[in-house]
């Protein structure tokens, strides 16, 4: 028997705080030890506005004229610190009027192993890993996990979460669906498990879940129905069908699948999206850690890809995770898309959208344009990286959910350039603002791609969307820190990006879009689109730098007292409640305000625009991720993935959620290790 090998971490010792190395090893292959992906010359916007400013200094023209004359517009847009965030007067009339009345807890350290939550309110899981689906599923036993056994079961670390009611049912019954972004093997089984079945085990945790969920009533707590009609588990050996303009391309063709349009299974989901029509979005993201390759290729390079052997030794199971072999040439180029899932219909085909390109996606969200297209808008999640838009080109048809599943297929894809208005010197990397009172511009969107063909020299339709980063940097993009979460607010119709991090940028690189030198903490863009979601040209503004205002002097909440905030650093993933206001879930604040990830609520209307609550925290050492707000139910929702990381089998940081005490007898379904899960929050009794 093989033993469980011990992991290298190449962040240990690098990383700030209590952030965790296991984490950054395990969730992106230690990203941050690594050069940055994106070595291209394409200019930071700076430099482009930087050297028109001076030169338009020098004539008697400012910065607003200059970028009038750079971009035909008008200049940017006036700065607004505080106020009004522009919400219908419909959803005016609810601001601040949300059932979820609570008083904001206090910051939890990260020592702590407990999910925190206001007074009077109470948490449970929905569901856990290991929790058996269907009714011939095994029961969850940790330290006999098989392949056979977790593919009948909810898979590990969650993140994406939405819940949609069974039509008809009154509110008693829904459909839940999540996916599972990575695992830690050191976690989930003992040591002395042999290292095949670990591998094997471990790759039957990763993919999708679809379960169905009962209550009793509408406000009532939710719990899964084992064995329900629509419940069903998305794993490695599940066919997808490659839709768009690169499907059947060479670069997506294997000695296994010679036509190029079915792919077997998902990888390493991050966030996701529902659409309008009920279907759900989930984003392929650090796919790169899967794949073994010797010498890769640029554009390998480009998407992370390195000649170190993968920790997860999958290749060592399958020969298509291996690049170096026949069986595994253009693999890697099948993973890294927009996946779209058909909850309502357990025997649906999953497919992977080539029109919306393919790079480390957080998710996709899409809205309706007033022209009656779809449009997508998704995050890279890398440092320097972009900002996409996708806008199909079909348009949505109310009730079509035939039709309106085609929207995907064909369609234009975008990426964002922006802009600032302030002198270049007041832009100095140290993120305090410029002397207009705010962090803001104008920006546009630079079409890659239009009627299934490339607008990129030298690059053809296919290589376009298989290699979209590189299509981007030719095109000119702005390098962001880090565009995770995209969401468009469904009371405004503005557009808000989750800026994580990113310690890479120098004050050299330093712009109006990301104004902070080894940005620590984050920042959350809004963007408001010039006529309705499908326009070219956009403004835009950052509504939060993020920090600890007791130790930072560079952090803004929209005009909002800093004094008179909770510290919140890392900004992921984003959603909105009934009355409009911003929930924002963390990911890295141990290492960065030294407390517990957490879900804050951020008031959008009004004389407190700006001000941000903490509503609750995870774990020690785990991510808040898949933020759900059904505040007319009065429930929260969150994914809390990786508790207790930085332990192992032997020694668990970690107990969640079940808490049983190592030694006692657990009771039956439970065990003495961490268990990530859905968890649902609500006032009341547990």
């Amino acid at each position: 028997m093989t033993k469980t090998p011990k992991r290298l971490l190449p962040m240990a010792g690098h990383t700030a705080g209590k952030r965790s190395a296991v984490t950054c090893a395990l969730k992106c292959d230690s990203a941050c030890a690594k050069g940055v992906c994106n070595t291209s010359s394409n200019s930071y916007f700076r430099d482009i506005v930087s050297a028109e400013y001076s030169r338009r200094s020098l004539l008697g023209v400012g910065s607003a004229g200059a970028l009038a004359l750079m971009f035909g517009g008008s200049g940017a847009a006036p700065a607004v610190a505080g106020g009004t965030g522009g919400l219908a007067p419909a959803v005016k009339a609810q601001a601040n009027k949300s059932k979820l009345k609570f008083a904001g807890i206090d910051g939890v350290p990260n020592t702590v192993d407990d999910v925190v939550v206001p007074k009077g309110y109470n948490w449970q899981p929905v569901i856990r890993w290991g929790d058996p689906l269907f009714d011939d599923s095994a029961e969850f036993d940790p330290r006999n996990q098989t392949p056979e056994s977790q593919a009948g079961q909810f898979g590990y670390n969650c993140d994406y979460v939405d819940i949609l009611e069974i039509p008809g049912s009154k509110g008693k019954r829904a459909v839940l669906f999540s996916n599972h972004e990575y695992t830690n093997e050191n976690l989930m089984f003992p040591p002395d498990m042999d290292i095949s079945q670990v591998r094997r085990t471990a790759m039957a945790a990763h993919g999708l879940s679809v379960v169905e969920l009962e209550r009793k009533g509408t406000g009532q707590p939710w719990k899964y129905v084992r064995g329900a009609k629509l419940n069903r588990r998305f794993l490695m050996d599940t066919k997808y069908e490659l839709t768009g303009p690169a499907a059947g391309s060479p670069l997506l063709k294997t000695q296994a699948d010679p036509s190029g349009r079915i792919v077997l299974g998902t990888q390493n989901n991050c966030a996701g999206g529902t659409t309008p029509w009920g279907t759900i979005l989930s984003g392929e993201e650090n796919f790169n850690q899967y794949f073994k390759v010797t010498n890769p290729s640029g554009e390998q390079r480009r998407y992370g890809l390195t000649s170190r052997n993968p920790s997860r030794g999958w290749h060592l199971e399958e020969t298509r995770f291996d690049l170096d072999l026949p069986e595994g040439r253009n693999e890697d180029n099948r993973f890294g898309w927009i996946v779209e899932v058909d909850p309502f219909d357990p025997d649906s085909t999953p497919r992977k959208h080539t029109a919306l390109g393919r790079f480390k996606h957080e998710g996709a969200n899409v809205t309706i344009a007033a022209s009656g297209h779809a449009v997508a808008y998704s995050g890279d999640d890398e440092r320097f990286d972009y900002l996409y838009k996708f806008v199909s080109k079909g348009r949505y048809i109310e009730g079509d959910k035939k039709h309106n599943m085609t929207l995907l297929t064909e369609g234009d894809l975008y990426v964002a350039s922006f802009s600032g208005n302030s002198p270049q010197n007041q832009i100095d990397g140290s993120g305090v603002l410029p002397s207009d009172g705010a962090f803001d511009g104008t920006g546009r969107w630079i079409q890659l791609t239009r009627d299934g063909k490339s607008l990129v020299p030298d690059m053809e339709i296919d290589q376009v969307l298989v290699y979209t980063r590189l299509a981007a940097d030719k095109m000119g993009a702005t390098k962001m820190d880090r565009p995770e979460d995209v969401e468009v607010s469904p009371h405004t119709g503005k557009v808000y990006v989750a800026c994580t991090n990113n310690t890479a940028r120098s004050a050299a690189q330093a712009d109006e879009a990301n104004p902070r030198a080894n940005n620590r903490h984050g920042h959350v863009v809004e963007l408001t689109e010039n006529g309705d979601q499908a326009a070219t040209e956009f403004t835009w503004k950052l509504v939060l730098v993020a920090g600890d205002p007791a130790a930072d002097e560079s952090v803004y909440f929209s005009g909002y007292p800093a004094d008179q905030v909770q510290p919140v650093s890392c900004p992921d993933n984003l959603a909105f409640d009934s009355a409009g206001n911003l929930w924002i879930s963390t990911d890295g604040q141990p290492g960065t305000i030294q407390r517990n990830d957490a879900l804050y609520r951020v008031t959008m209307e009004g004389p407190e625009y700006g001000r941000v609550e903490q509503f609750m925290a995870v774990p020690i050492d785990a991510e808040t991720c898949g933020p759900l707000i059904h505040d007319e139910d009065g429930l929260v929702f969150v994914a809390v993935q990786h508790p207790g990381e930085d332990g192992s089998w032997d020694a668990p940081r970690s107990l969640f959620p079940d808490y049983v005490t190592p030694g006692s007898t657990p009771r039956k379904g439970d065990a003495a290790l961490p268990r990530p899960s859905v968890i649902q929050m609500y006032r009341g009794r547990r």
